[in-house]
């Protein structure tokens, strides 16, 4: 009998990546959805004709419950969130409901229909196994570099609060209830799924722009941040890989190398064979109003227990990104509309 997976943020970027990579391995997947009438829902069916959606909302305990009830999941994926971290300032209340309190509600979800008691059990092979995806921006302000599974937290965005909150309260319902639960702490992965609103995205995208004559500059905020860049589709592996150990643990998943938003900019327009200090103009407007600097992942943890690796590096992501954009808008695609996938 096929293994079955509940994923909540199906109709993002690590959501359709890591459909497929179960789909692959021959799991039933489900994913929650708060409506069919959704846009994001039709971008996936062209994309995942095989993924089963159930209606479900991060917002309501209720749902969730029923969802996992309808689904008998062997393992749940919770990716959904409120994931861009400019906006956790503007929304910062909706932030922590969905990205914080959506954890609790998620492991309640299946705590209780699990049949789980106030008492604590074992984490048998029978358990709905967890998996939470945790953020590097709970880092924040670093206490050290690089950061591991016991860096402390110092986070700088409702983003990241509502986060740490998510991570603290998995291992609370692991420590507590026995519940096989981990946290991924993933550091900045992206592909050509990445929502235009993110900076990857938005150079790419820029990039493209420019190359193809649609635009005359591109206009950023900081670019001396650091950030630990990886590909989408390598860390849903490593998500999978977390909920086949025997015991449940968290892991920092990253690259280990750091570049500045300067170094991804140059890539990307290098890519594009163009030079970007002839188009980029920095706009203070841009910039957060508590910035995190550098974020540099330590993912030896993963990379012994786990035996994970990335496969992607820097330069090839930015370049795949590059390509796609380039395409997207040679094809008159929007980049806001399903036709932005490939």
């Amino acid at each position: 009998m096929a293994r079955r997976a509940l994923i909540t943020g199906i109709t993002g970027q690590d959501g359709s990546y890591l459909a497929e990579c179960l789909l692959s391995q021959g799991y039933e997947v489900f994913g929650l959805a708060r409506g069919q009438a959704n846009p994001r829902v039709s971008r996936l069916r062209k994309l995942l004709q095989d993924v089963q959606l159930v209606r479900g909302d991060l917002l309501d305990q209720g749902s969730l419950i029923s969802a996992v009830e309808k689904v008998q999941p062997d393992e749940v994926y919770n990716l959904g969130a409120i994931s861009f971290v400019p906006m956790s300032w503007e929304q910062a209340e909706l932030t922590g409901e969905v990205t914080g309190m959506g954890v609790l509600r998620m492991l309640e979800a299946i705590r209780v229909c699990s049949g789980i008691s106030s008492s604590r059990t074992a984490a048998g092979s029978g358990q709905i196994r967890f998996y939470q995806a945790s953020s590097s921006e709970m880092f924040g302000q670093v206490r050290e570099t690089p950061q591991t599974e016991i860096t402390p937290f110092h986070p700088r965005s409702p983003y990241g609060v509502a986060k740490a909150y998510g991570h603290f309260l998995t291992q609370n319902y692991r420590e507590s209830y026995g519940m096989y639960a981990v946290s991924g702490i993933l550091f900045n992965h992206e592909s050509p799924r990445r929502g235009a609103e993110f900076v990857t995205r938005k150079v790419s995208l820029g990039v493209a722009r420019i190359k193809l004559g649609l635009a005359s500059e591109l206009r950023l905020g900081n670019m001396e941040a650091r950030r630990d860049w990886g590909f989408a589709g390598d860390y849903v592996r490593a998500m999978h890989l977390m909920l086949q150990t025997d015991t449940p643990e968290d892991y920092v998943i990253g690259t280990g190398r750091t570049q500045t938003v300067r170094d991804l900019t140059e890539a990307a327009f290098a890519a594009a064979g163009l030079d970007w200090e002839r188009y980029v103009v920095t706009d203070q407007t841009l910039h957060r109003p508590a910035e995190v600097d550098l974020l540099c992942a330590d993912p030896k943890k993963a990379r012994v227990q786990l035996g994970w690796e990335p496969s992607v590096t820097f330069e090839e992501l930015v370049a795949m990104m590059v390509e796609s954009d380039v395409k997207l808008l040679s094809d008159g695609g929007d980049p806001d509309q399903d036709s932005s996938w490939p």
